[in-house]
């Protein structure tokens, strides 16, 4: 193969601020180290964690790269000292704590799978943060079943398509909220059995509608703020709800009484500063069960856009503006 270049082309910042605080720079191509594989990037997702470091707000974990980017797709260039997963010229996507949004990334082998079959590069770049969110919260946190009723806020962002699209394939009533008709359309096209456009509906009262009184099983949340209530609201007996992030603020008046009377049960989580065995488990659990379903077409990323590397303050801006249906790629 050919001679690895030294040096490569990154995104990064040198204070937090907006969408242009971004600029390309040259930075040295990362080594593998043990356990890792180095890949040359085809394409990298952009997320909302991603828009939170730039604004000073979500700092890398100790030892990961200050590069943003969360998710990457392209080709194994070198194998670090024990890697041997995967060989050299593979196809991979993979999740990283960081250095996507660049030329090269190291990812260690377990942390990355082969890109399903019928999928493009950019496709496949767009899986990982989503994918491995999704099921984490969803299947192992909140423990979907056939037969639940499930709804997921966002619906129409890169984790609610991608909620959709799994609820539904697992045998799960689907609710989804969204901030416009067509945003709803694109719910209900995606397998969403009820859209409900949070604009001029209650989503309680929706939600309550659509399952005949009896509240929603599982909630997927990343707006927090007042939404905590009203999801304590929302939720059947016994339900449970996924906090995954808080677009309207961590803090909120909550009245607990309802966790106790319907036995709730309201956890959460976060991916990024897991340890690389524990999202090695979730890969394990991906590629068993959810990679035959991308495979057969029943579910598979949601392409809004892409930019090129060098314009990724415009792929932030986009995200920023909330027009977009499903996932924001950056090509390499």
């Amino acid at each position: 193969m050919t001679a690895l270049p030294q040096t490569m082309t990154a995104i990064g910042f040198e204070a937090p601020g907006g969408p242009e605080v971004l600029q390309a720079r040259k930075r040295p191509v990362p080594q593998p180290g043990r356990g890792e594989v180095l890949v040359a990037v085809a394409a990298a997702g952009i997320n909302r964690p991603d828009v939170l470091q730039r604004l000073g707000g979500y700092a890398p974990p100790p030892g990961a790269s200050d590069i943003p980017g969360l998710e990457i797709a392209g080709t194994v260039v070198a194998l670090g000292e024990g890697a041997s997963r995967f060989k050299l010229g593979d196809k991979v996507c993979g999740l990283v704590a960081g250095g996507g949004y660049a030329e090269y990334a190291v990812v260690h082998e377990s942390n990355a799978l082969s890109v399903p079959a019928g999928l493009s590069l950019i496709e496949a770049a767009a899986i990982p943060e989503t994918y491995f969110t999704v099921w984490t919260n969803v299947f192992q946190r909140g423990r979907l079943q056939a037969g639940e009723s499930f709804m997921v806020h966002g619906g129409t962002s890169g984790i609610g398509t991608t909620a959709i699209q799994l609820a539904k394939a697992f045998g799960a009533t689907v609710l989804a909220t969204a901030g416009s008709m067509e945003k709803c359309q694109a719910c209900r096209d995606l397998g969403a059995d009820h859209a409900i456009n949070y604009r001029e509906q209650d989503f309680v009262t929706a939600s309550k509608e659509a399952t005949k009184g009896r509240g929603v099983d599982l909630i997927l949340d990343m707006v927090g703020g007042d939404y905590i209530n009203r999801n304590y609201d929302a939720a059947a007996e016994s339900g449970r709800i996924v906090q995954i992030a808080f677009l309207n603020g961590p803090k909120a008046e909550v009245d607990y009484r309802r966790l106790m009377m319907k036995r709730l049960t309201h956890t959460g989580s976060t991916l990024r500063p897991r340890t690389i065995a524990e999202k090695a488990g979730i890969a394990a659990e991906l590629a068993a069960k959810v990679w035959p379903l991308i495979e057969a077409g029943r579910c598979k990323p949601v392409i809004h856009a892409t930019f090129p590397l060098a314009e990724a303050a415009a792929g932030h801006a986009l995200m920023e503006s909330n027009a977009h249906i499903g996932k924001i790629v950056l090509t390499v």
